[in-house]
């Protein structure tokens, strides 16, 4: 129940900071620490999960859920005010619907999970990929950095336009960087797809021409 509130309470934060970045330059600072505070506890609700001993299936998805909804908000706000490449996040939410749902046949077919000990990843360089505790981790901080760097440049241009504030660098230079950013985040989303899809291949077969392949 602890992990599932923290999850909870991270989806509502989520909704909160894009609220905040409309506000005011104050308003930015707190959505900023509020978004590294969202990241945070994506990590947090596993930790207190694995602690407690309260870990389960159910729970999992839950979190991916979570995970998806955070994830997702974040680049469709930031695609929308063009901070983030609309194709970038097509793709990344495109590829969130495609490998959640190969993960769910997997579930219902033979309660395989994404992660852990009951893994649907069946090669090691699937495992090394996407299931892996680095590769999550890898991952997580990508986005953490994507999404927080993308948050403190609306929080300059903010005090730009509301106080003047000069930091002695281009915001095309910033831009520029953001940009590169979001694409590395975007090629390491696809890289870490690609293997779900992979390893999906059976049951994907096995559901969608019943009789044509059997077990």
């Amino acid at each position: 129940m602890q992990a599932n509130l923290v999850t909870l309470i991270r989806i509502f934060l989520v909704f909160l900071v894009i609220g905040l970045y409309k506000v005011n330059t104050i308003a930015c600072g707190i959505a900023v620490l509020l978004t590294i505070a969202t990241l945070y506890m994506d990590a947090l609700d596993g930790i207190i999960a694995r602690r407690l001993g309260i870990e389960s299936d159910l729970g999992a998805m839950f979190d991916i859920a979570g995970d998806r909804i955070v994830e997702n908000v974040f680049w469709v706000y930031f695609a929308s005010i063009g901070m983030a490449s609309f194709w970038a996040a097509a793709i990344v939410v495109a590829r969130s619907f495609l490998i959640d749902w190969l993960r769910t046949l997997a579930f219902v077919d033979a309660g395989k999970t994404a992660f852990g000990s009951k893994t649907m990843m069946q090669s090691r360089w699937a495992k090394a990929l996407v299931s892996s505790r680095f590769s999550r981790a890898l991952y997580g901080f990508t986005k953490a950095v994507v999404f927080v760097y993308l948050g403190a440049v609306l929080l300059i241009q903010s005090g730009q336009a509301e106080y003047g504030w000069s930091i002695g660098v281009s915001m095309e230079l910033l831009t520029l960087v953001g940009e590169a950013i979001v694409w590395l985040t975007v090629v390491m989303c696809l890289v870490r797809g690609i293997p779900v899809v992979w390893d999906s291949q059976d049951v994907l077969f096995r559901k969608m021409f019943p009789g044509v392949l059997r077990d």
